[in-house]
């Protein structure tokens, strides 16, 4: 579909992309999204390119009667790591699975088996889709007033997390996406101009 020059639209959507900010977990509050608006958060995704259509992502949502099975995971997954891991630092690792109101998992399919009929699509590309989406749903959150943030972390891809959330193989956990109210607000930083990043051949 092709829409015709609009300038209204364009400065709303030019307001809305500036005004997103990363709000961390710590700086969220509840309630969390309510219905309808993680239904407008998640079709939000669906927008973003995707090369011959093979939804290489997924959500999973965890909802607070799971947050102690993901808790006891980050647990697992720092042990695992740290074998001499103190109490605390398990209990501090245990309370990262409740700080968001809304909490997602983010699952890309990276692996490319031949049998799929996808190998012809570079898991480069299967990310880039996934970030898109994922901006897509953080625009959408800034647009409902809502805070929103990636995190991820040594534990993204230990065997607790992904033996919790069953990924096969040719899946791997590329980050959580925490969504709720904004409790408090960091002092914005300077973005990078266009100067920064941009070049011609």
């Amino acid at each position: 579909m092709c829409l015709p020059p609009n300038g209204l639209l364009a400065d709303a959507a030019e307001h809305w992309l500036h005004a997103r900010r990363t709000t961390l977990p710590k700086r969220l509050q509840g309630p969390g999204p309510d219905e309808a608006q993680k239904s407008r958060i998640l079709l939000a995704a669906s927008a973003a390119p995707d090369h011959q259509q093979i939804q290489p992502w997924r959500f999973v949502e965890i909802t607070a009667a799971k947050r102690n099975l993901l808790a006891e995971a980050f647990a697992q997954a720092l042990h695992e790591r740290d074998a001499k891991a103190s109490a605390q630092e398990l209990d501090q690792a245990r309370e990262k699975a409740h700080r968001a109101p809304w909490l997602l998992l983010a699952i890309c399919r990276t692996q490319l088996p031949e049998h799929d009929g996808e190998d012809h699509i570079p898991t480069s590309e299967r990310l880039v889709s996934l970030g898109c989406a994922l901006q897509n749903m953080m625009l959408m959150c800034t647009a409902l007033g809502l805070g929103s943030s990636l995190t991820s972390g040594k534990a993204m891809q230990a065997q607790p997390i992904r033996q919790l959330f069953a990924l096969p193989a040719h899946e791997s956990a590329i980050c959580w996406l925490n969504i709720g109210h904004i409790q408090s607000s960091r002092t914005n930083r300077q973005r990078p101009s266009p100067a920064d990043y941009f070049s011609a051949l």
